[in-house]
């Protein structure tokens, strides 16, 4: 038995964490636990990279069920490693590939990383956005095209469902009958919330003081204990960082159109370049990008 059986790719901020979850419902399907094992990829989150090459038996721990195996590691698309070491392992592969319009993607995950302030945690500040798109750790992964090209080095198109976000947001059930088809599943009646494990602004809050020394306690809690309250606490879908002793209201930020003239040159251009490797249409990203360019709009 191969040690995976697909992936569930893109770039953060584009849905995969709603799609995973979502999945999860099926009974042919299991998702990596958690969802993001990081095994094959040298990025493994925005800020680390490690080169070490990944140990395949690892992924032993991340599933528990029989099943489709899945992991769903979003950081795999943009990591220049993962396309030679997947291929060379399992050369038919299948990947769901999340995206977004570019500049609105990197947006959303600049203030993500600001609200919890991960980029001083990792020692950079990213307070200033241009400084920020001028790191790789944040512009590669809003390079579909650059991406894709080193992908397509090793894969055919083929081996790729490419799945716009605002598509799964506006037509679910489409979007997941498209991946039983791609994974040749059985037909499964999803229940849809597009509300619930959606990872948007407005969930990401602040941690207070208590709620930085809960999660520092709670992470040195072994495993096998942790597991069986985590799984508990998302049966009933409680979050309990969101509450008011634990962390604090989000940060809303406004869009500034400065933004989109930084990337827009880059981006459209690179839009264009994986239009032409994919035959998949930006025409309504790169329009979206010229209106953002001239407007000032509010992330979500």
């Amino acid at each position: 038995m191969q040690p995976i059986d697909a992936f569930i790719v893109g770039v953060p901020k584009a849905g995969t964490t709603w799609l995973a979850n979502t999945m999860s419902q099926h009974p042919q399907i299991q998702i990596s636990d958690p969802k993001e094992p990081n095994i094959v990829s040298s990025h493994k989150g925005t800020f680390d990279r490690i080169l070490m090459e990944p140990n395949w038996l690892d992924y032993e721990n991340y599933f528990t069920k029989n099943g489709l195996r899945i992991d769903a590691s979003v950081h795999t698309f943009a990591c220049p490693l993962s396309p030679k070491r997947i291929f060379n392992k399992i050369p038919d592969m299948k990947f769901i590939l999340c995206l977004r319009e570019p500049i609105s993607r990197t947006i959303s995950h600049w203030s993500m990383v600001r609200d919890t302030k991960s980029d001083i945690e990792n020692n950079v500040d990213w307070s200033d956005f241009s400084i920020a798109w001028s790191d790789d750790r944040l512009k590669s992964s809003s390079l579909y095209g650059e991406c894709m090209e080193r992908w397509l080095e090793y894969f055919s198109i083929d081996n790729f469902l490419i799945i716009d976000s605002n598509h799964m947001r506006n037509e679910p059930n489409k979007i997941l009958s498209q991946v039983e088809n791609f994974l040749n599943l059985n037909s499964h009646d999803f229940i849809i919330n597009l509300q619930k494990h959606a990872n948007s602004a407005s969930n990401r809050r602040p941690l207070t003081t208590l709620g930085k020394l809960f999660r520092r306690a709670f992470s040195n809690i072994p495993k096998t204990i942790k597991k069986p309250i985590v799984n508990k606490l998302q049966s009933i879908d409680l979050n309990i960082y969101s509450m008011p002793i634990i962390s604090g209201k989000p940060k809303i930020r406004k869009v500034n159109k400065n933004y989109y003239k930084i990337c827009s040159n880059i981006v459209i251009n690179d839009l264009k370049k994986f239009e032409k490797l994919t035959n998949y249409s930006t025409a309504h990203w790169i329009s979206e990008i010229n209106q953002y360019s001239s407007d000032s709009n509010q992330i979500s």
